[in-house]
C-alpha cells in the first residue's frame, strides 16, 4: 500500500519530466541553472524546471478554457458596443460594401447576425489564446524569480551566521587538526542556520567524491554568498593543507575580519534606520493634516461633500480621502515595523514558543509572551463583546478589544525581556567565574559546582544550581559522560532561554566535545560573551531614540487633532450655519460630530502605526502590542476627556 502511494505521488513528476525536462538544456535557462546552484533544493534542476513548465501549461490551459467558455456563452448584449464601433470603423473605411457582398455570397445571414456571431467567436478565441500565453509566461517567469528570491534569502542568512560559525571553528581548532571533524561540528549546530546547511553539503559532496577539498571547492563555486562563504571555504582548504597552526591563525584573522564586516553592515543599517525614522514621521503627520485641510476646504468647495455613485455605493470625495488616509497610515505602520524588525541582527531576536499542551499554555501565560498571545485573545474578544453590548460604536468596541488584548500581552513580554536581560548580565559573570576555576586546574564539573555554591548570580542562580546538579549525574564511561554533560548543558540553555545563552553555551558544548583545551575555550568564551552582551546593550540604547520618535509623533498628532476638533471644526461649524458670505457652504458642509469622528479614526490609525514602530524598535513584535495598545488607550481618553467624542 505504501509503495503504491509513493508511485502515485511520483507519477505527476514522471509525466512532467518526460514532457518538459528537455527545456533544461535550452540556452534560455542558462541563468536559471546558475541561480539554481545556490538554492540547496533537494531535486535536480531539470526536475524543478519540468515541474514549473507542467504547472505553467496546466494553469494556462485552465485559464484559456475558462475564458473561452465565459465569452462564448456570454449574452450578446455584452458585445453590442464592440459590434457598433466595429461597424462604424468598417463603414468609415469604405469596407461595408465588401462585407455585405461576402455575406450575400453565403446567403444565410444578415449583416448584423453574421457580424455579431463572428465578433463573439473571434473575441473569445483571441482572448483565450492571450490568457494561455500570458499565464504560461507568468508562471515560468515567477519560477525563475522564485529561484532568485531563495538564493537572495540564503545569501542573507549565510552572511548573518557565518561570523559565529567561524568563531566556533576558531575555538575548535585549538583541540583538533581534523578539518572534517571540525566542519561536522558546525554542520550539526542548528544555531548556524544556512551556514551549517552549506557545510553539510560540503561533507555530503566529500562523502560522494572521497575528497574533502572537492566538497569545499564545489560549495564555494555554487554558494550564493560569493563575497563571504565562497572565499572563506577556499582559504580554509588552503590553510588546512598547510597545518594546524596555519589554520588556527587564519581562522583567528578571518573571525576579526568578519566581525569588522558585520559591524560595518550594522552601521549602514543604522544610517538607513535614521532615514526611515524621518520619513516615518512625515508619513504619519501628513495624512492627519490632509484630513484637517480637506474638512475645512469643504466649506469653500461644497463639491468635496457632494455624493458620487461608485461600485461600492454612494460616497463623497471627502470620505474617500479620510478613510483612504487611515488605511494608508496603517500600511505605513506595518511596513515601517517590518523594516525595523528585519534590520535587527538575527542573533539578537528573541523567539518564544508556547508549550504544545493547553494546560502548559495556560500555566505559562504570565511568563511566556507566546502563551500570553493565545490566552489573552479571549480577554480581547470579551472586551469587544461587552463594549458592543453597552451600545458602543463598533469601531470603538474593536479598539477596546485590541487594548484589552495587547496591553496584557505586552506587559508579559516586557517582564520576560527584563528577566532575560538580567540573566544575560549574570551569564557574563558566570562565564568569568567558571574561567577562573578552570585556570586553577579544576575540571569543568567541579568549576560549575563551586560557582553554584559560592557565587550569587541573582536570577541565574537557580539555573546554575540545576546545571551543577545535572552535571553531577555524569559517569566516567566515555561517551556516556559526554552525552550526559551535553544534555545537562542543553537543559541549562533551555532554562535560561536567551539567544546569548544559546550562542555561548553551545560554543562550550562543541569545543569540549571536540577535545579542545578547556582553558582556551573559556578564555575565548569570556571575550565572546562580553562582546555579544556589549552589542546587545548598544543596540538597545541606539534603538531607544526611535521609541521616542514613535511616541513623540503619536502625541503630536493627538495634540493637533484634538485642538483642531475642539477649536477649528467647532468654529467653522458655527460659521457654516450662520454665515451669509458668498462662497461659504451651508450647514451640511461641516457636520461637527461626523467630522470629529472621522478625525478620531485617522488619529487612532496613527496611534496603531506609531505604537508598532516604537515597540518593534524597543524589543520586537511583542512589545509593539504594548506600545500600540497604550497609545490607543491614551488617544481615546483624551478625545473623551475633551468632549470630542
Amino acid at each position: 500500500m505504501g509503495s503504491s502511494s509513493r508511485s502515485w505521488y511520483k507519477l505527476p513528476d514522471r509525466i512532467a519530466y518526460a514532457l518538459f525536462a528537455d527545456h533544461a538544456d535550452g540556452r534560455a535557462h542558462d541563468q536559471h541553472r546558475r541561480t539554481y546552484r545556490g538554492t540547496d533544493f533537494a531535486v535536480a534542476f531539470d526536475v524543478y524546471l519540468a515541474r514549473v513548465y507542467a504547472l505553467a501549461w496546466a494553469l494556462s490551459l485552465a485559464a484559456g478554457v475558462t475564458t473561452g467558455i465565459m465569452l462564448i456563452t456570454a449574452p450578446a448584449s455584452l458585445f453590442a458596443i464592440i459590434i457598433s464601433q466595429g461597424t462604424s470603423v468598417i463603414t468609415q473605411l469604405g469596407l461595408i460594401t465588401v462585407l455585405n457582398s461576402l455575406i450575400a455570397m453565403t446567403g444565410a445571414y444578415t449583416t448584423t447576425s453574421v457580424y455579431q456571431i463572428h465578433v463573439q467567436f473571434v473575441v473569445a478565441v483571441i482572448l483565450s489564446l492571450s490568457a494561455v500565453g500570458t499565464v504560461r509566461w507568468s508562471v515560468i517567469y515567477m519560477g525563475g524569480r522564485y529561484l532568485r528570491w531563495v538564493t537572495t534569502a540564503r545569501r542573507a542568512a549565510i552572511d548573518r551566521t557565518l561570523p559565529s560559525a567561524v568563531r566556533y571553528l576558531n575555538v575548535l581548532s585549538s583541540g583538533s587538526d581534523n578539518r572534517r571533524a571540525m566542519l561536522r561540528r558546525v554542520a550539526d549546530t542548528d544555531a548556524y542556520g544556512e551556514t551549517a546547511t552549506s557545510i553539510r553539503t560540503v561533507l555530503n559532496t566529500a562523502a560522494m567524491t572521497g575528497n574533502i577539498n572537492e566538497g569545499l571547492r564545489r560549495v564555494a563555486r555554487d554558494t550564493p554568498a560569493q563575497e563571504t562563504l565562497g572565499p572563506f571555504l577556499l582559504k580554509f582548504r588552503e590553510h588546512a593543507d598547510q597545518g594546524e597552526d596555519a589554520l588556527g591563525n587564519y581562522l583567528s584573522m578571518e573571525s576579526r575580519m568578519l566581525r569588522y564586516r558585520q559591524d560595518s553592515e550594522r552601521q549602514r543599517a543604522q544610517g538607513f534606520l535614521e532615514l526611515l525614522a524621518e520619513l516615518f514621521v512625515v508619513l504619519l503627520v501628513l495624512p492627519a493634516l490632509v484630513v484637517i485641510i480637506i474638512t475645512v476646504m469643504s466649506l469653500l468647495s461644497p463639491g468635496l461633500a457632494a455624493p458620487i455613485q461608485t461600485i461600492v455605493g454612494v460616497v463623497t470625495i471627502q470620505e474617500v480621502i479620510v478613510y483612504g488616509s487611515a488605511v494608508f497610515i496603517l500600511a505605513v505602520g506595518i511596513g515601517a515595523a517590518s523594516l525595523v524588525e528585519s534590520l535587527r541582527p538575527a542573533d539578537q531576536k528573541q523567539q518564544y514558543v508556547h508549550p504544545p499542551s493547553l494546560i502548559g499554555t495556560l500555566t505559562t501565560a504570565t511568563q511566556n509572551p507566546s502563551s500570553a498571545m493565545i490566552v489573552f485573545t479571549l480577554i480581547g474578544v470579551v472586551g469587544a463583546g461587552l463594549s458592543v453590548g453597552l451600545d458602543v460604536d463598533l469601531l470603538v468596541a474593536s479598539l477596546v478589544g485590541y487594548v484589552s488584548y495587547s496591553i496584557p500581552v505586552g506587559v508579559v513580554a516586557v517582564r520576560r525581556a527584563r528577566s532575560d536581560d538580567a540573566k544575560d548580565h549574570e551569564l557574563k559573570d558566570f562565564v568569568h567565574a567558571i574561567s577562573g576555576h578552570i585556570n586553577l586546574g579544576r575540571p569543568f564539573v567541579d568549576a560549575v559546582t563551586h560557582v553554584a555554591s559560592d557565587v550569587d548570580l541573582g536570577p541565574l542562580s537557580n539555573d546554575v544550581t540545576d546545571l551543577a546538579s545535572n552535571l553531577q549525574l555524569t559517569t566516567a564511561h566515555g561517551g556516556v559522560e559526554t552525552d550526559l554533560r551535553t544534555a545537562a548543558l542543553d537543559r541549562f540553555v533551555t532554562r535560561v532561554g536567551t539567544p546569548l545563552a544559546e550562542q555561548t553555551v553551545g560554543l562550550v558544548i562543541g569545543a569540549m566535545d571536540a577535545g579542545s583545551d578547556t582553558g582556551v575555550v573559556f578564555e575565548t568564551l569570556q571575550a565572546e560573551v562580553g562582546r555579544l552582551y556589549h552589542e546587545k546593550r548598544s543596540l538597545r540604547s541606539g534603538m531607544l531614540v526611535y521609541v521616542a520618535v514613535g511616541w513623540t509623533t503619536a502625541l503630536l498628532v493627538i495634540g493637533i487633532t484634538v485642538a483642531t476638533s475642539t477649536q477649528v471644526f467647532a468654529g467653522f461649524a458655527r460659521l457654516a450655519i450662520t454665515s451669509d458670505v458668498a462662497g461659504v457652504a451651508g450647514g451640511e458642509a461641516i457636520d461637527l460630530v461626523r467630522d470629529q469622528y472621522r478625525l478620531y479614526i485617522v488619529t487612532q490609525s496613527t496611534m496603531l502605526a506609531a505604537g508598532w514602530f516604537a515597540g518593534v524598535a524597543s524589543r520586537g513584535r511583542y512589545e509593539a502590542l504594548l506600545h500600540s495598545g497604550c497609545l490607543v488607550a491614551i488617544c481615546h481618553l483624551v478625545f473623551v476627556g475633551t468632549g470630542v467624542i
